[in-house]
């Protein structure tokens, strides 16, 4: 039986099919009512956990879930992420891990999400260009200052997981990984020997909804979408994964969170762990 729930760095126990608020449309029209509106849907459908970060919007966001949640229901955790800058054409974004501007965004963020400490606050990319300790130590100091609960690096292997978690504890990383795209596997399995909560960003590869598949083909058997068997695949990956599948349509969301409720057979299970392809090279990218 898979486990509906994950315990957080041991004590925040969330639903393991959370939201990902990136898509939300946060601009002063019809569109952001709509987007207040996914996110209320969200919590009614049990949603317990929702990532978001300061590149969605440079703080719209956080400010659009604030207006649509708070007060926060005791159970909900808002995932947070720091460490992104605005653009500099023709970049879309700079990564940034100076300590003084990861102070200055939690600072910022818990007056746009209106709260006293960030429960999971995450690295959204390692600075290169900044030592790893000064990252994760500035952020391991906010903790002892109250600012912070838990702490989780985005888009890491194992080498600097592994040198993160000597310098600060580690609950959660954040890493594209899904059904057709398992360059991370190896830190899953590093994340699942530690019990270190793991959130795929991207949990539904593009290529999934395509026909002729084995995923089709296993859509079709269990009256599910392709995206349904692509979360319900991670769900049944391992207990300390976490999708935080992302969507601006509440009949989207609905059919997302419905997917908790799909079990893989062991044929179909088999079928979808061999459907994994090489992933093209990697290009830079946020989420």
């Amino acid at each position: 039986m898979t486990a509906a729930t994950f315990a957080i760095g041991g004590d925040i126990v969330v639903r393991r099919l959370g939201f990902g608020a990136m898509h939300l449309p946060a601009e002063p029209d019809r569109d952001r009512q709509n987007a207040i509106a996914v996110a209320r849907r969200a919590v009614d459908l049990g949603v317990t956990l929702i990532d978001t970060a300061y590149l969605y919007g440079w703080g719209a966001n956080e400010e659009l879930i604030a207006e649509a949640l708070h007060p926060y229901p005791d159970e909900l955790l808002i995932a947070m992420k720091v460490g992104v800058v605005p653009p500099d054409p023709p970049r879309e974004a700079a990564l940034c891990g100076r300590p003084a501007v990861l102070r200055d965004q939690v600072e910022r963020a818990l007056r746009r999400l209106r709260v006293d400490r960030l429960d999971l606050l995450q690295l959204h990319r390692v600075d290169p260009r900044v030592p790893l300790a000064d990252q994760v130590g500035t952020l391991g100091e906010l903790r002892v200052e109250g600012k912070i609960g838990h702490i989780g690096p985005s888009e890491v292997g194992v080498a600097e997981l592994d040198r993160a978690r000597a310098i600060v504890d580690i609950a959660s990383v954040q890493n594209r990984y899904n059904v057709l795209d398992r360059e991370h596997q190896a830190v899953l399995d590093a994340c699942a020997e530690a019990g270190i909560a793991f959130l795929p960003w991207r949990p539904v590869h593009p290529a999934t909804a395509e026909p002729g598949t084995e995923i089709a083909a296993v859509a079709a058997e269990l009256g599910a979408t392709a995206a349904q068997v692509a979360l319900a695949w991670l769900l049944d990956r391992s207990p300390v994964v976490l999708p935080i599948p992302g969507t601006a349509s509440i009949a989207h969301l609905e059919e997302n969170v419905a997917a908790a409720g799909i079990r893989l057979t062991d044929d179909q299970r088999s079928r979808l762990n061999a459907a994994c392809h090489a992933p093209p090279p990697p290009q830079f990218s946020l989420a």
